[in-house]
């Protein structure tokens, strides 16, 4: 069950949601985030839809094809589609945006990239171009104190795995799998673990990092003149 936990500190909101909330509507990164608990979701067209199975199985089925998330899968799916089953997760949309189609998962043991504090991270799905969206697992492990942080754009998350606390200036809130949060920008806060570590499934609408035209594998790996004949 996606479950709410209540915090006083401006631009953190934790809670639970039954209908599509709206996310920096009149700004340039409009986002809508949904919750499916067993009934279907209907997902529409003009957004790309980022969805997590908190539990599954769940049933996805859009223009791609039909497809079952299992515990701890995930998908990127641009234009309408429906989620349904038994299975229980969110789904943040990016309005406006195209993305690609993509299924992976179950979410592994720990991050594949350094983080702060010990912690780490893996892109899970990635941004297709510099400045695009991405769907990132925090791992935090156990006896963690995160250093207090922000972000500069909203951050969307939901608690996979473990147990810990979300630290910010009005106190504590603990956090447990179905946890579900929003972060504003400029939010100060903190994850603190005990003796279970925390997983964490989080969307950020926007990213620093990814493929250009000037700058991508293909491109970077093409070597032309080398070896030539003259």
């Amino acid at each position: 069950m996606i479950e709410a936990i209540q915090s006083s500190t401006p631009g953190i909101r934790l809670f639970r949601a039954r209908h599509a909330l709206a996310l920096d509507p009149g700004g340039a990164l409009p986002t809508r985030l949904r919750v499916w608990e067993g009934a279907s979701l209907e997902l529409p067209e003009g957004e790309t839809h980022y969805a997590f199975a908190l539990r599954g199985p769940a049933e996805l089925v859009g223009w791609a094809g039909r497809f079952i998330l299992a515990e701890g899968m995930y998908a990127a799916v641009p234009g309408s589609a429906s989620l349904g089953g038994a299975g229980t997760g969110i789904v943040v949309s990016r309005v406006g945006h195209a993305g690609v189609f993509c299924l992976g998962g179950p979410i592994e043991q720990k991050g594949r990239l350094r983080y702060i504090d010990g912690c780490t991270d893996s892109l899970l799905l990635p941004p297709t171009r510099l400045g695009d969206p991405c769907l990132n697992h925090l791992h935090i492990p156990p006896h963690t104190r995160q250093t207090r942080h922000t972000h500069p754009s909203v951050r969307v998350g939901i608690i996979a795995r473990g147990s810990g606390r979300c630290v910010t200036p009005d106190g504590e809130h603990p956090l447990a799998p179905g946890a579900l949060f929003v972060i504003a920008p400029d939010a100060l806060h903190c994850f603190h673990t005990d003796d279970s570590a925390l997983d964490v499934v989080v969307y950020h609408p926007d990213s620093d990092t990814g493929p250009t035209d000037e700058d991508h594998p293909m491109l970077n790996r093409t070597i032309i003149g080398k070896g030539a004949p003259s």
